[in-house]
């Protein structure tokens, strides 16, 4: 008989967690594969609420997380803690997903070591180096380790072809964060989210949520200001707005939104949410604005029209598909924008009736099949 293939799964942050979360369950209920977990805690507590809320638990934790640590000591700390774990575990496979340091850094080292890569999420480009940054990088150089692409949309395929990636490295599987969307709306709301409900009035009769994220790397400075001088705006032009911002842990973010936002009577500020209570959240809004790439998706497959606080995104279906709209972060057009969604009934029912393109909640079962098929003659033949 033959043994197992040993696959090792690495991921460091929560929307690697999220994401990684129903591949992690479709190998281990394989008896084909030998499953085993490996996490940086590139993001400690954020990744860990989300092993919680899916019962995932690592075999291998890393603990690389310091605080206000470089992107190159970030590196250096991944690439020195997990290549010994290479070493002990052997595996045939790592996988990796999205566009973190984490994802970069293990894809790199499965190259040096000689280990298969399956890239999870695979193909999303913005082709500009700078957006988002430093994931556009990332992605690329995972790509260019990768031996299986493991592409969520068709758009993400050509992204691959027209890179010279082989047609037979790439699987078209849809993304997993529809998988875990749908294991987690099964899921009641908790307790934190009805008292928050409560609290700010949003159960009383016109009342309306709108959910923001905003952290991204590139937005630090000017940029983060002007969107929240349009949320601010936004809250005072409505009284019966009710814009909840989960704030980033980054103090690029958290100086500048308590600063401008704390006295706004009808913004609340919250520290970073579980991921089961931010999806029930989500579910409540009538609008999100967000600069996440996760969050853009997550909304899309809840049919929540979204404006994304960015120039350019590396998931232009759900712009093509109309759930997704590119605001950038100019204060007015931001402005305008979430004032035009939210007074026009029609405008808001378009986007929140559009397909979504991300997939059926199926990826991870396609993604396993995908690394049980692959076969290395394959490579031997081209």
């Amino acid at each position: 008989m033959n043994r197992p293939l040993r696959v090792l799964s690495i991921f460091g942050t929560r929307p690697e967690a999220v994401k990684m979360a129903p591949v992690v369950k479709a190998l281990a209920g394989c008896d084909r594969v030998l499953s085993r977990v490996c996490v940086t805690a590139q993001h400690r507590q954020m990744l860990d609420q989300v092993l919680e809320v899916f019962g995932v638990q690592p075999d291998i934790d890393l603990d690389l997380m310091r605080p206000n640590q470089s992107l190159a000591e970030l590196t250096a700390s991944i690439l020195t803690h997990l290549d010994p774990v290479l070493e002990d575990e052997q595996p045939d496979w790592i996988l990796v997903q999205g566009d973190t340091t984490t994802v970069m850094t293990a894809a790199l080292l499965g190259f040096y070591r000689k280990v298969r890569v399956g890239h999870v999420e695979a193909g999303l480009r913005t082709r500009d180096r700078w957006q988002p940054f430093p994931e556009e990088i990332n992605r690329r150089i995972a790509g260019v380790v990768a031996d299986l692409h493991f592409a969520p949309t068709a758009h993400a395929r050509q992204n691959l072809l027209s890179e010279g990636v082989p047609d037979w490295r790439i699987a078209v599987t849809g993304n997993t964060v529809i998988d875990a969307l749908h294991e987690i709306i099964r899921q009641p709301a908790p307790p934190e989210v009805d008292e928050l409900v409560r609290r700010i009035g949003l159960d009383e009769p016109g009342r309306r949520l709108v959910l923001v994220t905003a952290h991204r790397r590139e937005n630090f400075g000017r940029p983060l200001e002007n969107i929240f001088a349009a949320l601010k705006a936004l809250a005072e032009s409505d009284p019966d707005l009710r814009l909840v911002y989960p704030v980033h842990l980054n103090p690029n973010v958290q100086e500048p939104a308590h600063r401008m936002l704390g006295g706004v009577p009808n913004i609340t500020l919250l520290p970073p949410l579980d991921y089961l209570p931010m999806v029930h959240l989500m579910q409540r809004a009538a609008l999100v604005l967000t600069d996440s790439g996760g969050i853009q998706e997550e909304a899309t497959g809840l049919g929540k029209p979204t404006l994304v606080l960015r120039e350019v995104t590396e998931r232009p279906e759900g712009v093509e598909a109309g759930v997704l709209k590119l605001v950038g972060t100019d204060a007015q057009r931001i402005l305008r924008e979430a004032q035009r969604l939210l007074s026009d009934p029609e405008a808001y029912r378009q986007m929140a009736q559009a397909a979504n393109p991300f997939g059926d909640g199926h990826a991870a079962g396609r993604i396993l099949q995908a690394l049980l098929d692959f076969d290395p003659r394959n490579e031997l033949e081209r």
